[in-house]
Formats: C-alpha cells, sequence, structure tokens
C-alpha cells in the first residue's frame, strides 16, 4: 500500500495530537508540520523525526495529500483555500470557519477543486455518540448538556460557537431535517461574548431540541438525553456510557410501581481515542475517495445553524 503523505498546520496543544496521531497510523507519512512558533514546532519535529516548517508552501513543496488545519478559527478560511487550491484534500478543526460566508466559500472551493474538505467535529467518533446513532429512530425530544469550568483558550468567540456547536451538528445530523423555530438566550459573564446560552430548537419533524451550554461551570458534564417512541435515551459523553429505558410489554397489576416495568439496559461502546477514529476516518476517505462523517456542507449548516441561535439571542429584547 503507498503511504499517504499528510501534514498539521498548527502544532499547539491540539494540534500536537494531531501530528501524534497521524505518526502512529499505519500507511501514514507524517511529511511535516508548520508553525509560527518556534516552540511548537520544534517540540513536534524532535518527537516525531518530520521537519518543522514556518511557512506552508514549504510543507506544499515536499508533496502531501492531506493536511490537518489546526489554526485558530480566524486562520481557517486561509489556510483551507489554499491548500485545496494546491489539490490537497483537508481536515479542518471546528468550527468551519468564523463566519457562514467563508464557510460557504470553503465548501464551494473544495466542490471546485474535487477535494475531500472534513471538519472536526470529533463528538462524532466518541464511542458513546456513536452507539447512540446506531440506536435511536425518530427522536422527539432532545435534551443536551455541556458545561465546563472557564477555558485558557476559546473565549474570543461565543460559547454556542466553542462548545454548543458540538451538540448543535449532532442533534440536525441526528433529526435529519431543517431546523423551523429557534428561540435562544445567554449572556457574557468573564468574556465579551456569551459565557453561558440555552437554545430551544424545533425540527421539520416536529423533534424539539433543548440545548445548554457553559464555560462558567464548576464541574464538567456532557450528557445528551433522547426520548422516542420506543425508548428514552441517556449519554455521558465523558464516560461513555449509553443507556437504554424500555417499557416492558404488559400491562401494569394493581398495585405494582411503574418503574417495575422499566427495562434499563446499557450499550456496548467502543472507547479507542476519539481522535485517533477521526483521523483515521480521514485518511480512509482520502484513499478511497469517499463523502466524510462530517463534511464542510455538515459543517456549514451546522455554523448557520450556530448563528441563528447567537442572533436570537442578540437581538432578544
Amino acid at each position: 500500500m503507498v503511504s499517504t503523505r499528510v501534514g498539521v498546520i498548527g502544532v499547539g496543544h491540539l494540534g500536537y495530537h494531531h501530528a501524534r496521531n497521524y505518526a502512529a497510523l499505519d500507511g501514514v507519512d507524517l511529511a511535516g508540520v508548520v508553525d509560527i512558533d518556534e516552540t511548537n514546532g520544534a517540540r513536534a519535529a524532535l518527537d516525531f523525526q518530520v521537519p518543522h516548517f514556518r511557512e506552508l508552501d514549504d510543507l506544499l513543496a515536499q508533496g502531501i495529500d492531506a493536511a490537518s488545519v489546526v489554526v485558530p478559527t480566524t486562520l481557517h478560511h486561509g489556510f483551507t483555500l489554499r491548500l485545496l487550491e494546491a489539490g490537497v484534500d483537508v481536515l479542518v478543526e471546528k468550527p468551519i470557519a468564523q463566519s457562514v460566508e467563508k464557510a460557504a466559500e470553503m465548501v464551494a472551493a473544495a466542490r471546485g477543486a474535487g477535494r475531500i474538505l472534513q471538519v472536526g467535529h470529533i463528538e462524532r467518533f466518541n464511542g458513546a455518540v456513536r452507539a447512540l446513532f446506531d440506536a435511536v429512530r425518530q427522536p422527539r425530544f432532545i435534551e443536551c448538556h455541556r458545561l465546563s469550568p472557564f477555558p485558557s483558550r476559546g473565549d474570543d468567540v461565543s460559547v454556542v460557537l466553542d462548545l454548543m456547536i458540538h451538540d448543535l451538528e449532532i442533534v440536525r445530523a441526528m433529526d435529519g431535517t431543517r431546523p423551523v423555530s429557534v428561540d435562544a438566550v445567554g449572556v457574557p459573564v468573564f468574556s465579551k461574548y456569551e459565557d453561558i446560552a440555552n437554545a430551544r430548537i424545533r425540527f421539520a419533524s416536529g423533534c424539539v431540541a433543548n440545548l445548554t451550554s457553559s464555560r462558567i461551570s464548576l464541574d464538567r458534564m456532557r450528557k445528551i438525553r433522547i426520548f422516542s417512541p420506543e425508548m428514552y435515551v441517556s449519554t455521558d459523553y465523558s464516560a461513555e456510557e449509553v443507556l437504554i429505558y424500555r417499557k416492558r410489554p404488559g400491562d401494569l397489576a394493581p398495585g405494582q410501581s411503574p418503574m417495575e416495568l422499566i427495562s434499563v439496559d446499557s450499550l456496548p461502546v467502543d472507547h479507542e481515542e476519539p481522535l485517533r477514529m477521526e483521523l483515521a476516518s480521514f485518511v480512509q476517505c482520502v484513499r478511497a475517495r469517499t463523502r466524510p462523517v462530517v463534511d464542510g456542507e455538515d459543517a456549514l449548516q451546522a455554523l448557520q445553524l450556530a448563528q441563528q441561535v447567537i442572533d436570537c439571542i442578540r437581538t432578544s429584547p
């Protein structure tokens, strides 16, 4: 098998782990890393025995098939377009871009160049989420909570783009129909933008999603609860656990507790590192020329929904 040559643009905290996983994947040749920060670049170069470049053109000169773009969101658009124009398939971290307009340009550029554009909505590769997608059909109500302490990074955007967008992409994909109404509230606490937000979204199917995201919580929580006609499903992203509650057949006997007719089952979950799964899937798409789990169009629609939530928050009286 011919090796797939990849590069990583931006090797800060997350980009370093992109490089680490690529270096360990079978059939992948990490051709080099790009970072203007000498410390970050030198560390990755030393740890993975690859060249460190300050300029993207120097990496492109090595000849690569694909690349991860793991730079600040404001730089996603520029780097992604340059890579696509050079004939390189791209995995860009989430959110796809800082604006819907720039995201649409990136999607159009990938389509025009015949290149793959995958977006790093990593929760779709969480073992619990993958089990959830296999188990649930026709959700009627979805409740998401994503809470964390105040971050050392990412507070230059609304919590809607920082955290809630993970769940917006998941519920949009799970329901599969267009959102028809959005109601939302949010407040800034420590930053210039919303640090806590709640959104209630109704989809054309009739499904309602209620999402809460906060980066001012003392504790971390990443949970999703789904109600469908057949079951209630509770998923803990962090613990990678999925519990399914179902009503057993039969009628309630006199004096019997309704809870005695509820069965609880735990779904089997693959606990492999989500980032490794995501990058391996990307490489497979590059080789087979197949559609990614979350492509540019999926991410664009998630960003459009996130922007609707932000607009609702900022225009409410």
